[in-house]
């Protein structure tokens, strides 16, 4: 048995988007054939709009095609990898401690950070929604068990309103989550997930932390210090830590940030 962490871009989507820009296409072609030599206004208009958007689909289809080469588990980048386990460097949780992974997915987090702390247990909680079909509690258990990896559980929970106590964890990790959740105030989040975090616990956020997705990070920094939190940090990781300046702007990935410290 194989672990299978999927891959953050779906090839359901992208082939949805490439059979969408043939029907396009062939719609097109049709329109074109039989209304005859003397075009319609209203068809010239019709075939120029489906040209169009069969273009733009078949654009998104490769966007999308080269973000499923570059996040595989399986293929020569594996960017995906390399983000889950440069994060797990962060984690260290004490022996018998207890550590949270908020929005985990397919598992691959929360179950880094378990075989880099054997000693400690770690929970993987998420929402699993529609948009993510294929991700589900049930394949986060199957790839602990391939990985054979047994400190691990796995529950169904809101982000926005944790069903734990204050101080439940020493850790809280978290990657590429919040800004997939409508929001006016993702800072508000973040404060959510540090609330279940312990006095000397630790924290490892990473996301796309951009202005115009969570304000001014640096006062949310300033912030965090007054509160009382003895280390912040954000690490700008489109830098060559997790990947290239150029990768994080065609991907979309521009911003992303990785907020470590101790509380």
């Amino acid at each position: 048995m194989k672990a299978d962490y999927k891959n953050w871009m779906p090839q359901g989507m992208i082939n949805g988007f490439a059979a969408a820009a043939v029907i396009c296409w062939v719609v097109f072609w049709c329109v074109n054939t039989f209304s005859g030599v003397s075009l319609q206004t209203v068809s010239k208009v019709v075939c120029t709009a489906l040209f169009v958007l069969g273009v733009l689909l078949l654009c998104m289809t490769v966007w999308m095609f080269l973000m499923h080469r570059a996040f595989s588990y399986t293929g020569k980048r594996q960017m995906s990898k390399q983000i889950i386990d440069g994060i797990a460097e962060y984690v260290t949780v004490p022996d018998g401690g207890k550590g949270l992974d908020v929005g985990c997915g397919s598992g691959a987090l929360t179950i880094a950070c378990a075989k880099r702390n054997a000693t400690a247990s770690f929970v993987g909680i998420d929402r699993w929604g529609k948009e993510y079909a294929s991700f589900n509690r049930n394949l986060c258990e199957n790839n602990a068990q391939a990985e054979g990896v047994k400190n691990v559980s796995f529950k169904q929970g809101d982000a926005t309103k944790l069903p734990f106590e204050d101080g439940a964890f020493d850790m809280v990790t978290s990657n590429y989550v919040y800004h997939n959740i409508p929001s006016k105030d993702r800072q508000a989040i973040l404060l959510e997930t540090l609330r279940t975090l312990k006095k000397g616990g630790k924290f490892a956020i990473h996301d796309i932390m951009s202005k115009g997705k969570y304000g001014d990070m640096k006062e949310f920094e300033k912030k965090l210090k007054e509160l009382g939190y003895e280390e912040v940090q954000l690490i700008d990781t489109t830098d060559g830590k997790f990947m290239s300046k150029w990768e994080a702007t065609w991907m979309g990935l521009s911003g992303s940030t990785l907020l470590v410290g101790r509380k």
